[in-house]
């Protein structure tokens, strides 16, 4: 690039060059003004000095005359200053090649005019003088005319030639002066100005640069500098707007993992917490929807929701913990694509609090099952044995009631009297211990593990391998969806109706349906049965009065719907509450 500009200034001449031409040209105009000056002026002065020796001539010729008249004793000194005057050195220097020919000529005129009037005044006839001088006057008068105007000539020339320097000069400085405005100020003035809005970080700066000067080599300079300035400044503003929005999306993702671990702290994780994951999930840059399912192989599955979920650019990651299968999760991607680590993080969160979710219903379940089991061992060991007691008793009373009567004559009255009392206490025990057991038997129930379905269909077929009925189960409910005291009073609903349907019904099948909808939970257990008349049965019938009671636990409502010889359906439907939303 030097070499190139100075090839450049080389060809074209630069303005430095070009100012010092002009200045040497101002110089050059000054010095051979000023020479000429001097020299004429030297001239002009042996002119002057001629002027006045020719002058003094006309006074000395006068003088001559005036001495012949007085007889002056000065006479030929007079002769002698008269002939020193005209051969004196300013008059010798007018023979001169630089002096006009008529100068010259009207010297050697005078000169030999003097030397003929010399003889006249040397001889005897000096008076025939006075007759001549005023000619010879009259010809020295021409001679200083000649001298006078030469003089004039060559001081009008020299006016001419300082007019015409001056004048040169003065255009010279004109000159200068534009071109150093137009080559330089000019230039210089755009370069301050593109310098402040570089300054101001407009970069978008294009100066003219048509010259070939340095100003032009400056400018092509200066619009290259803030070409690559800007380039550079652009991409700084890239590259920090860049890590602005690396750090901006990193914050965010440290605030929404944040949030999101801050659901997990909650003494019981719900659905709310679940949703509001997804939710932390959706904010994020580059994802449009998410869906979450959870469930296992043995599990009802469980699913949320939150956007729009399309089949495009859909990616499903599945939820794993201790090699344990535990979900998947759907993400809809948009540009740009979200962080694949950050991803992955809120899966393992998520994957996390299922697992704890999870791990809270086994505890729940264990802790309930204990309390129950511990309940269950507690009237085995208390009403349960009083109760075989008294039967054993009732039993023995019977027999020696027996013998009694055998032994004794009693009235047929009174015995019979007595043995209805005792049968009555009998029948009241037997049913006393049947319901015992079946409660002991309701309270043994177990959920593995915290699932409901696996011990809905436990529970059913456990039932169906003690008769002959025909028992169908379609449920939909998850575990999730259920708290521990939730799904015990729901098994134990299930199995009394149920048990009621395979006692009474005298039915050939069973269907046991457990549903949901989005505000509420319902379950319905129907036979084919011989049905009965609702009013008349509900009277005094204590698993019916019992299955009212857990409805009421539940918040729900039970209802049961027969007629005779048109089988039973027994329905359960609650609210499922702000906990399991």
């Amino acid at each position: 690039m030097v070499n190139h500009a100075e090839k450049s200034v080389t060809g074209a001449g630069s303005v430095t060059g070009t100012i010092a031409k002009a200045m040497l040209l101002i110089l050059l105009l000054s010095v051979v003004t000023t020479s000429i000056a001097i020299v004429t002026l030297a001239w002009s002065l042996n002119d002057a000095e001629a002027v006045n020796v020719s002058g003094s001539m006309r006074m000395q010729s006068y003088r001559l005359a005036y001495d012949i008249q007085s007889h002056s004793g000065q006479y030929v000194q007079h002769i002698e200053n008269f002939e020193a005057s005209i051969h004196a050195p300013s008059m010798s220097a007018l023979r001169s090649r630089f002096v006009p020919e008529e100068i010259q000529h009207s010297y050697q005129q005078i000169i030999l005019r003097w030397q003929t009037l010399k003889a006249i005044l040397q001889s005897d006839h000096a008076e025939e003088y006075l007759n001549q001088v005023a000619s010879f006057v009259a010809q020295i008068d021409h001679f200083v005319f000649l001298l006078q105007r030469y003089s004039e000539r060559k001081l009008i020339d020299l006016a001419w030639v300082g007019a015409l320097g001056l004048g040169g000069i003065l255009l010279i400085s004109v000159y200068v002066v534009r071109f150093i405005r137009r080559e330089v100020v000019k230039p210089l003035k755009a370069l301050l100005v593109a310098s402040r809005r570089i300054q101001n970080r407009n970069f978008d700066v294009v100066l003219s640069s048509g010259s070939q000067s340095e100003m032009g080599i400056l400018t092509r300079t200066f619009n290259h500098m803030a070409q690559d300035l800007g380039k550079l400044y652009r991409g700084l503003e890239q590259a920090v707007d860049e890590k602005t929005r690396k750090l901006q999306y990193a914050n965010h993702s440290l605030k929404v993992l944040y949030d999101s671990s801050q659901e997990l702290t909650a003494s019981r994780i719900t659905r709310e917490n679940f949703q509001a994951i997804l939710k932390h999930i959706k904010s994020i840059d580059g994802i449009k929807a998410v869906r979450l399912e959870v469930g296992g192989e043995d599990e009802i599955s469980w699913t949320l929701q939150e956007g729009s979920i399309g089949q495009e650019n859909l990616h499903m990651l599945p939820m794993e913990l201790d090699q344990q299968h535990l979900g998947c999760l759907y993400l809809e991607y948009t540009l740009p694509s979200p962080d694949q680590t950050l991803v992955e993080n809120f899966s393992q969160i998520l994957a996390r609090a299922v697992f704890f979710n999870r791990s809270q219903r086994q505890a729940e379940q264990l802790l309930l099952m204990e309390e129950r089991a511990t309940i269950a061992r507690e009237l085995h060991d208390s009403l349960a044995q009083s109760l075989s007691y008294l039967k054993i008793q009732v039993v023995l009373l019977k027999r020696t009631l027996a013998q009694c009567i055998l032994k004794q004559n009693i009235e047929q009255q009174a015995t019979a009297q007595v043995e209805a009392v005792i049968t009555d206490i009998d029948n009241a025990l037997s049913s006393a211990y049947t319901q015992l057991r079946e409660l002991l038997t309701t309270f043994r129930l177990t959920i593995k593990e915290g699932n409901f379905a696996q011990a809905l269909e436990g529970m059913v077929q456990q039932l169906g391998e003690h008769t002959e009925v025909t028992i169908s189960l379609e449920n939909v409910l998850s575990s999730l969806a259920l708290d521990a005291h939730q799904q015990v009073h729901l098994l134990q609903l299930i199995r009394e109706a149920t048990l009621n349907a395979i006692k009474h019904a005298q039915a050939s099948r069973i269907e046991i349906l457990c549903r949901e909808n989005e505000t509420q939970i319902v379950v319905t257990v129907s036979d084919d049965g011989i049905g009965f008349n609702r009013q008349e049965a509900e009277l005094n019938h204590y698993g019916m009065t019992i299955m009212r009671e857990r409805a009421s636990r539940l918040g729900g409502e039970l209802s049961v719907e027969s007629t005779p010889d048109a089988g039973c359906t027994v329905t359960l439907v609650y609210q499922k509450t702000q906990e399991l939303s």
